[in-house]
């Protein structure tokens, strides 16, 4: 657990929580100025993040509420553009607009990208940067799927503030039809 994800997570009402339940000298080091890092994709982050076909998305609106959607596509359509920036291709969806009016008050976001047959789970905060699709085409083109047929409206681009990988304790174990196909089982009736 770096301490880019510390500084971010562990605020003072975290913390004071931490010392009421007997965690908090656990965690005290993740603070210290001898550690460092969690800001920065290595090649397991950018592997992991490139196998994911969706992931739930964190946004707050103005109003201080959350609001948590899921965002899904081929594998691999968020995308690593460099060790602290991803991104990918926002498609029309319902038309609400939610998470985009959100971004454009405040562009805080926050990813939760989950590999359930490996009860793997991937934590990212980051601030966005929404680039409309007639803008820049130049990096919607970059991040778009070519076989998907969708219409892109715009490009999300995230710049990284912190990333932690959560323990598998509580994560069930899932498969998806083309995990079953992979191990030749029949899918779901």
């Amino acid at each position: 657990m770096p301490r880019a994800f510390a500084e971010i997570a562990f605020t003072p009402s975290v913390r004071a929580v931490q010392e009421r339940q007997g965690s908090a000298a656990s965690y005290a080091r993740l603070l210290g100025p001898e550690l460092d890092g969690g800001n920065r994709l290595s090649e397991r982050e950018s592997v992991f993040i490139a196998e994911r076909d969706g992931f739930y998305q964190a946004t707050v609106s103005e109003t201080g509420w959350p609001y948590v959607q899921f965002r899904g596509g081929p594998a691999g359509f968020l995308k690593v553009l460099d060790e602290t920036r991803i991104g990918y291709a926002d498609y029309r969806g319902n038309r609400q607009y939610l998470s985009t009016g959100n971004l454009g008050s405040n562009d805080r976001i926050a990813l939760i990208l989950m590999d359930y047959p490996n009860r793997r789970r991937l934590k990212i905060w980051g601030r966005a940067t929404l680039v409309d699709a007639g803008e820049r085409p130049e990096i919607v083109s970059q991040l778009q799927d070519r076989d998907y047929d969708a219409v892109v409206e715009r490009a999300i681009i995230i710049t990284i503030e912190a990333f932690d990988w959560n323990c598998p304790q509580h994560i069930p174990q899932r498969y998806t039809r083309a995990d079953l196909e992979l191990f030749g089982l029949p899918g779901p009736v």
